[in-house]
């Protein structure tokens, strides 16, 4: 195995990279420098030095990246309506912010490889991959979990027990979480069996908010005004994107919004099972797309459906820094320049139900679409258009009798 002089780690505090620390100074004979991209997870940065120099690390950078990740990834995406088979793509889009600051800290301590803790079944490994290539293409890449023995998350356990390595985690505990401003992932356990309803009654397994049967029984109204299709005010009040996120997730969760169970399609052509808390962005996702509804022409609308499928697609494999994601979140721009306005929402036991849009440049008209008397629609008009329309149904009728 070649050896290393330094190795910069993306550090999580989780069991795999505190694992990976001891791991790789027994097997590379390298000092290891952890770095930890603060994407909003929280309570999971408590201690994170202590732990990260006690596995054997000799540095910890911990990287306040959220503003980036809200601006330059979250909002994007959500402008263009991208979900991927209905998954808010939390996970796809946290891991290119984190790599890039990885690859900018590895550059700084002239470090000789850069490793990561995914495992060979999942699809971080490719998002982390593809985004190191993007600004180290020469840069070596260690992925343990292709290279070692161990076999399972018990055994990863069982290990650091070996080695005295501090975590927070036991065999009956031991969901894989990926936690960030976004959204809470939960994989792995009784989830395995896609026969089993997930645990949302248990105690603490939501972390974000309640199940819908634990919400209160009075509806909640909140109003969000975007700004060329981006969130800048709740209720009234201007906020910055993640004080307005973490704000969401609170009210939504309180109300038991945002919960997907959803078996889905990975990358690496396997299909899993994931329980995602996402109760903020679902509300954004819900309130964007009843704007657009009123601010986008029929076209512009439908076409933009197709393109946020390919998006998602994109964003999910890892493909965030290419040309073409470039040139669509281009369009995408170009379609929220008219995405404006106000919409009211009630949230009420996991619904989120409309209660109103107001926009200056709606292209809903109440004159137009009344079904009461108007000046402004002709109704004999509709005769001439349906002729025309289904001109081509007629003849191919007409063809058929004849034979």
């Amino acid at each position: 195995m070649k050896k290393y002089n330094k190795v910069v780690l993306a550090y999580s505090g989780g069991l795999d990279t505190s694992i990976i620390i001891s791991w790789l100074k027994e097997n590379y004979g390298c000092e290891v420098i952890c770095v930890s991209g603060n994407v909003g997870q929280d309570d999971e940065l408590e201690n994170l030095e202590e732990r990260a120099l006690k596995s054997g690390a000799s540095k910890l950078y911990i990287e306040d990246i959220q503003e980036e990740f809200v601006y330059d990834f979250i909002f994007p995406t959500l402008k263009a309506g991208a979900k991927y088979e209905n998954y808010l793509l939390g996970t796809a889009f946290a891991r290119p912010p984190i790599a890039k600051r990885i690859v900018e800290i590895a550059k700084k301590e002239n470090a000789d490889a850069i490793c990561h803790g995914c495992t060979g079944k999942g699809n971080d490994q490719v998002r982390f991959e593809l985004t190191i290539k993007a600004f180290a293409p020469d840069m070596p890449i260690i992925a343990p979990w292709r290279e070692w023995n161990i076999k399972s998350r018990d055994e990863a356990i069982e290990y650091a027990i070996s080695k005295n390595i501090p975590i927070k985690i036991t065999k009956e505990t031991n969901y894989s979480k990926d936690m960030n401003l976004w959204h809470l992932s939960h994989e792995g356990l009784d989830l395995e069996n896609i026969e089993n309803e997930p645990l949302y009654n248990k105690e603490g397994f939501l972390e974000l908010g309640v199940s819908p049967e634990k919400a209160p029984d009075t509806p909640t109204y909140i109003e969000i005004y975007f700004e060329k299709g981006i969130p800048t005010k709740l209720n009234g009040i201007e906020m910055n994107g993640v004080d307005l996120i973490k704000k969401l997730n609170k009210i939504g969760g309180e109300n038991g919004v945002g919960l997907l169970d959803l078996v889905e399609n990975r990358l690496v052509g396997m299909k899993s099972r994931g329980l995602y808390e996402t109760p903020g962005g679902t509300i954004l996702y819900h309130a964007h797309q009843v704007l657009e509804t009123v601010c986008l022409d029929k076209n512009t609308q439908h076409y933009k459906q197709k393109l946020a499928l390919e998006f998602a697609d994109l964003v999910y494999n890892g493909l965030w820094f290419t040309p073409l994601r470039e040139a669509m979140s281009a369009f995408v721009d170009e379609t929220q320049k008219t995405v404006t306005g106000s919409v009211k929402l009630k949230l009420y036991k996991g619904n989120i139900i409309n209660a109103g849009i107001k926009s200056d440049y709606s292209l809903y008209s109440e004159e137009v679409a009344t079904f009461n008397e108007d000046d402004v629609y002709n109704q004999k008009d509709a005769e001439g258009f349906i002729n025309l329309f289904g001109l081509p149904i007629k003849v191919k009728a007409q063809m058929d009798n004849k034979k």
